[in-house]
């Protein structure tokens, strides 16, 4: 089982169970790599609702499944389910519902670390255990927690405040960060009291903290040269151009800032603090996808080029980027010691915050459980 996007409205708690979040892909390629057939379960279900449980329908597959004529049950996506993310009993029937479909419980999706029913409370129901992949997860964690220094993290997103805590936390642990994406342009924002198109002004006064503890710090590196554009709808040619941080003046409006142009990383400052860097941990998408990609491409290939340091790679839209922008050098460091691709950008960050995976409660949900037959 697994669970797809997020198909409950967080406002309303509406589910929305769309072909888009749907498992069917998932289980088209295990199909076609493991050679075995699947079984998807069909649960009626409630228009804006979700799916109400599992019934007894699913009797008939797992009899399948014991007499080998399927390979395999996969769930609907978890969070069709409405116990899934709810509390209360609901949510209690669903974890005995899953529990009661098997005999041991093995979670090896090290990036969903909220405490849901299918992550969290069935580990009271059943012998639990980490899969493998959670277990290299958790043991290449501390190359980011207890990092060889100089340390040098990379950090973007979509918006200011969701990073605001890890952000904090990262920033005591590195010797020299770098900002990406629509953070680095709430920071610049903040310093150097510039107008920058799509920034919103509670977004700005929330990265002032930051701004005023680098002035103690001196830890932010920034990268000079960005690509302004007058639009949001691609890359149009008259309608963008690179610009210099360095011509900054307070009051200045400035359009929609949306690359890192990659003459940054020729910059001796940014190149040689990459380049002189023992561990580096990457969280980031530089610019707007999929029309600016050049910052992006040019910073993976710029870390590369430092053939000393552990890199480490969080999250799946950093792992996106860099297949899609580089899958030559990808295949390439597949088997690479000094390369690790985290599956899970949200959760690294959460165990960074926290100072330790284990406090995040779907792992400590098998600690506590040990492997023990439910009482």
């Amino acid at each position: 089982m697994t669970h797809v996007g997020r198909p409950r409205n967080k406002k309303t708690g509406e589910i929305n169970c769309t072909p888009g979040n749907s498992v069917e892909p998932i289980v088209e390629y295990l199909e076609r790599k493991l050679h075995i057939k699947f079984h998807i379960p069909k649960f009626n279900i409630d228009s804006g609702k979700g799916i109400p449980g599992i019934d007894t329908s699913i009797n008939l597959a797992i009899k399948d499944l014991r007499n080998r004529n399927i390979g395999g049950i996969y769930l609907p996506n978890t969070r069709w389910f409405q116990g899934e993310e709810v509390g209360g009993d609901v949510r209690q029937s669903f974890a005995l519902q899953l529990a009661g479909l098997a005999d041991v419980y093995v979670n090896d999706a090290f990036g969903s670390w909220q405490a849901h029913a299918s992550t969290y409370d069935i580990t009271k129901h059943l012998p639990s255990f980490a899969g493998f992949l959670m277990q290299q997860e958790i043991k290449n964690l501390s190359y980011v927690l207890e990092p060889t220094r100089p340390f040098v993290a990379v950090v973007a997103g979509a918006k200011y405040d969701t990073k605001i805590e890890p952000l904090k936390e990262i920033y005591k642990k590195v010797d020299h960060l770098i900002l990406g994406g629509v953070i680095y342009n709430t920071f610049l924002s903040a310093k150097y009291k510039v107008q920058i198109e799509g920034i919103p002004e509670s977004e700005v006064i929330a990265a002032e903290d930051l701004v005023e503890t680098d002035k103690k710090g001196h830890k932010i590196i920034e990268l000079p040269y960005v690509v302004e554009s007058d639009t949001l709808e691609g890359r149009i040619p008259g309608e963008y151009r690179t610009i210099s941080i360095r011509d900054f003046k307070k009051g200045k409006g400035i359009g929609y800032i949306l690359d890192v142009d990659p003459k940054s990383f020729e910059d001796k400052r940014v190149s040689s603090i990459i380049g002189d860097a023992r561990t580096i941990f990457v969280n980031a998408v530089m610019g707007f996808t999929p029309h600016f990609t050049a910052g992006s491409e040019v910073l993976d290939r710029t870390i590369d080029q430092n053939r000393e340091a552990r890199k480490l790679y969080g999250g799946g839209d950093t792992l996106q980027e860099f297949k899609n922008l580089c899958p030559g050098l990808y295949l390439a460091v597949l088997d690479d010691a000094q390369y690790y691709f985290f599956t899970g950008g949200g959760s690294v960050l959460k165990a960074i915050q926290e100072g330790s995976p284990y406090g995040m409660e779907p792992i400590r949900g098998l600690i506590e459980n040990g492997g023990k037959l439910p009482k």
